[in-house]
């Protein structure tokens, strides 16, 4: 199973382990927000890689939360 972070990071090729040494978010951290839908991805997070992959962090927050809707 594949989180919306990961299906991001799939599409884009990007590779984890130099995100992790860009950003010094785990290894670990990182296999959790890309493969567990439990997984809650923090705005530190979130803005850490968007500088390590130089694109702004609204792409990724759309990406990844695109499909939420507001309740009517």
């Amino acid at each position: 199973m594949m989180t919306k972070l990961g299906e991001f990071f799939l599409s884009k090729s990007i590779n984890k382990a130099d995100i992790a040494r860009k950003t010094g978010l785990s290894n670990t951290r990182l296999s959790e927000l890309t493969r567990k839908e439990s997984a809650k991805l923090k705005a530190e997070e979130l803005y850490l890689i968007a500088l390590a992959i130089d694109i702004e962090p609204g792409e990724i927050l759309t990406k990844i939360c695109g499909h939420l809707n507001l309740i009517k």
